[in-house]
């Protein structure tokens, strides 16, 4: 359900937090009800107020403190585990962010605290046969940055497969095919070696690349997410993850 915009041009502004990338609508709710939230350095505290796209809002030094304090893990999943809830007898990934699986190498000053599995969620889908890189976040505005409507992160993969593919079907992997009747986005796919392509995506529909290669004859028999944005898997082990550092930005 679309907000309405009111005949003055107001905006819900727990929608204009959103979509200014201060925070995800949730927290924005929740921000106000703190009383965290300045539109043109006037305290806001009740739900459901609006403001002009143009006017300045602003956080408290609470709600930057909060959002400081909240972590973004990477974990290299490893083969039968869900990115999401449990199903199926299969655990989250989530299961694996523990003290003992933490990435000896982790460059980051942060420790493990069980306070940080407190609201981790994934901020997008891995499926259970694939591996690679897997983003758990505390932060709503790392969630919409990858996930979002809007989102133009890329994701890229290593996809080992068997079958041949002439140049007319690469072509096609790159634009030109459609799943669930709708067109894909453009995507950047070519032979890494002679069994294995790699896939550069800007979207993430389920099971996109298998499917995407049964539509041109091919068999995946191996899928490995090595990069989101600008942060790389790296030489992460399987099952083990690490902190985002401050300085590493999608």
């Amino acid at each position: 359900m679309r907000d309405k915009v009111n005949e003055d041009g107001r905006v819900r502004i727990s929608k204009l937090m959103s979509e200014q990338g201060l925070c995800s609508r949730r927290e924005a709710d929740a921000y106000i009800e703190r009383g965290w939230v300045f539109v043109d350095g006037v305290r806001v505290t009740e739900l459901g107020s609006r403001a002009l796209p143009t006017q300045k809002i602003t956080l408290s030094r609470e709600a930057q403190s909060s959002q400081l304090s909240r972590v973004t893990i990477l974990l290299n999943k490893p083969v039968g585990y869900v990115s999401g809830q449990a199903e199926q007898g299969y655990k989250p990934a989530v299961t694996l962010v523990t003290a003992a699986a933490h990435h000896p190498g982790d460059k980051s000053p942060q420790r493990f605290n069980p306070a940080h599995l407190k609201g981790l969620a994934p901020a997008g889908r891995l499926d259970i046969d694939s591996t690679g890189l897997l983003v758990l976040t505390q932060d709503g505005r790392i969630a919409k940055l990858l996930i979002g409507e809007d989102s133009r992160i890329e994701k890229e993969y290593l996809v080992r497969v068997e079958g041949k593919l002439d140049a007319k079907q690469l072509a096609l992997l790159n634009h030109g095919l459609s799943l669930d009747g709708q067109a894909l986005k453009p995507a950047k796919v070519s032979w890494q070696n002679e069994d294995q392509l790699r896939f550069v995506l800007r979207e993430g529909k389920k099971r996109q690349i298998r499917r995407m290669c049964e539509l041109v004859g091919l068999k995946v028999t191996g899928l490995k997410r090595v990069r989101i944005g600008s942060v790389k898997l790296g030489d992460l082990p399987g099952g083990k993850w690490r902190y985002l550092r401050e300085e590493e930005q999608f």
